[in-house]
């Protein structure tokens, strides 16, 4: 089974180096290296069998899905707009390694709500408010929920924020996972959906 993995992210990088670190302050928000991680994030989720989701957008999902694409992967886009040409000319938004786009017509904050509820689960890197309300969808809704560290933006306050706001639900915060590393991070995130959709092990064909 492929899983499907949703990467919400900033979508203005400002003058971010596609090809190499940055300067401290050239990706907005955002940490040097984001669009380097974000990249790799698009090839390890390919790496590690599943499918990318983002919200055919520019920007950290972007990066994700230029990277699933280089691996070889799906990349799937879920846009705001409600035709092809509101997407590029309205939303001025990219349509290059994206597999096909699904134009949902909801601007953006409809489309959060598809993108998220779409995924199995879904990983935050860097991001503003638009960000933290893919975030909060998925929270309520159970979601596995990977948090690249050092990101910048809100997932310096993710942690924060799941110890100090005094929720009695807790909704899905025992599933919100941490780390810098790509790899390990989407491993994580494997492990949680495998473990939610209590899938058997390998079945013995051996006949003993």
């Amino acid at each position: 089974m492929k899983y499907k993995f949703v990467v919400s992210g900033s979508a203005d990088l400002g003058k971010c180096n596609e090809g190499g670190q940055s300067s401290a302050k050239a990706c907005g928000i955002c940490s040097s290296d984001i669009f380097q991680r974000t990249e790799e994030i698009g090839r390890e989720v390919v790496r590690q069998g599943g499918i990318l989701i983002t919200g055919a957008t520019t920007g950290a999902p972007y990066a994700a899905a230029k990277g699933a694409k280089e691996e070889g992967g799906v990349s799937i886009g879920i846009s705001p707009a409600a035709t092809y040409a509101e997407h590029v000319k309205s939303y001025r938004l990219p349509t290059e390694n994206f597999d096909f786009i699904i134009y949902t017509g909801f601007n953006y904050s409809g489309r959060n709500l598809i993108l998220t509820k779409a995924a199995d689960a879904v990983i935050i890197a860097c991001g503003g408010f638009g960000t933290l309300n893919e975030f909060t969808i998925a929270l309520e809704d159970n979601k596995p929920i990977g948090v690249l560290e050092g990101s910048g933006g809100v997932t310096e306050e993710i942690a924060r924020l799941l110890e100090n706001v005094k929720d009695p639900h807790r909704h899905g915060a025992g599933k919100v996972v941490f780390s810098k590393n790509p790899k390990e991070l989407i491993s994580k995130l494997t492990e949680l959906i495998k473990k939610e959709l209590k899938e058997p092990g390998e079945v013995d064909n051996t006949g003993e």
